[in-house]
């Protein structure tokens, strides 16, 4: 499979930037709680802190690999590339920054698999392309896989990694993904069939504002910071001191935005349980 070949050259290179490696390569100091983790045990609790629980961000492919039952994963749209309609200066040079970072087309990954057995349409984005953000690419290849979804009778999920929001260098041609995907996820609930978002951090702008806050059920990773502008965004336009825990997953479990918290180790089998009790 060709997203498993991407991964395995990604799988053990942690991908949170503020993480501190001492020796490179070998360990990894904790941001949660400063402890010196031995990486391949950073890799084998999939880059969850096992003393604090910090959940380091990681990339989509890596993402698929720690949730999409192996073999059963079928890419689509994967050749899909955007354009610079607004001639807006050096797009194309951030774009193939994040081509070469990522290894992949765009900011998200769509297809066909199974997660703990059950069947589903899947769609994830990555923060490390140009921080998730969403331009025509992410939103016609989502709107595509969400068309899938309703076309195969199966649950949709979307695990969002986007603190970049609407991708500003297409303007209006980005802001207009936002109501094409709440669109067609309309008519996913007029088919009976299920969506179920997922929330990592980040999760921010227009992403936050439009699908992903559109779930049939929420679910959000533990300190993942969720909101539509960012907190210091928000201390500076209120000239207020913002509650502590502001914008984050337990925050907004406690005032009704998101349903669930779930730990990493254990999404897969809380999205396949979910799967299924919907398809009965």
């Amino acid at each position: 499979m060709v997203w498993y070949k991407k991964v395995k050259k990604m799988i053990h290179k942690v991908t949170d930037k503020r993480s501190v490696r001492v020796p490179e390569g070998l360990y990894a100091k904790c941001v949660g709680c400063s402890a010196i983790l031995y990486n391949k045990e950073l890799d084998k609790n999939q880059k969850v802190c096992p003393r604090c629980g910090y959940h380091y961000q990681i990339s989509a492919l890596e993402r698929l690999y720690l949730t999409i039952d192996s073999g059963t994963f079928k890419e689509f749209d994967e050749n899909i590339s955007s354009l610079n309609p607004l001639e807006f200066p050096e797009y194309e040079n951030k774009i193939k920054r994040g081509q070469e970072k990522t290894r992949m087309i765009d900011a998200v990954v769509t297809g066909l698999g199974k997660i703990d057995g059950q069947p589903a349409s899947i769609a994830i984005t990555d923060f490390q392309f140009m921080g998730g953000s969403m331009g025509s690419v992410v939103g016609e290849k989502i709107t595509r896989a969400v068309e899938r979804a309703i076309l195969e009778k199966l649950g949709m999920v979307i695990i969002s990694a986007s603190g970049g929001g609407a991708r500003m260098q297409e303007g209006i041609l980005s802001l207009m993904q936002m109501a094409k995907i709440s669109a067609a996820l309309a008519r996913l609930g007029e088919a009976r069939l299920p969506y179920f978002s997922v929330l990592t951090d980040p999760t921010a702008g227009g992403v936050a504002a439009s699908f992903g806050m559109l779930g049939d059920v929420n679910i959000a990773e533990p300190g993942a910071m969720i909101g539509f502008a960012g907190p210091r965004v928000i201390e500076q336009t209120i000239r207020q001191k913002l509650p502590k825990g502001f914008q984050r997953s337990e925050f907004l479990l406690d005032h009704g935005f998101v349903d669930v918290i779930v730990p990493r180790t254990e999404l897969k089998s809380t999205l396949g349980k979910y799967l299924k009790f919907f398809r009965l």
